[in-house]
């Protein structure tokens, strides 16, 4: 195996367990992690190649792989199912639980600018709100099944 096909499947598997866990809505899309992981295992071999410490090389990688994926709305929706209702549901269904109100709370979403710091910003208070009352209204609609 080349050093680059070991790069590239080092890169491919970093990025989808970060989308296996964090952002199921991408976990599927196998060309979405082959090319990510092509571009980051590119800007390693390019930093190494120019002269750039092993660290340096790593964190330009890191930059190409995870662009855009810092905040992740899956992760947001599983914070608010954890944090305000988890008294009326088991531990094992919080996660599945939270990935079928994923479609249910895209609309709140769509309302926001959402970028990489989002969740740092003053929005973010307000977003967990709406999602809380969102997952509410729907659990009152609809029971927890």
């Amino acid at each position: 195996m080349s050093t680059q096909q070991k790069e590239l499947s080092y890169f491919s598997l970093r990025l989808q367990e970060l989308l296996n866990t964090s952002f199921p809505e991408l976990a599927h899309d196998h060309k979405f992690v082959e090319q990510r992981s092509k571009w980051a295992a590119n800007a390693y071999e390019g930093a190494f190649l120019a002269g750039n410490p092993i660290e340096q090389c790593e964190h330009y990688a890191d930059y190409i792989l995870f662009e855009n994926l810092y905040f992740s709305k899956f992760d947001t929706i599983f914070q608010v199912v954890c944090n305000e209702f988890d008294t009326i549901m088991a531990d094992e269904e919080l996660r599945p639980f939270a990935l079928k109100m994923f479609a249910v709370c895209e609309p709140v979403f769509a309302q926001y600018e959402l970028t990489d710091d989002f969740a740092y910003g003053y929005e973010y208070d307000q977003l967990y709100t709406e999602l809380t009352g969102t997952i509410a209204i729907w659990i009152e609609e609809n029971g927890l099944q």
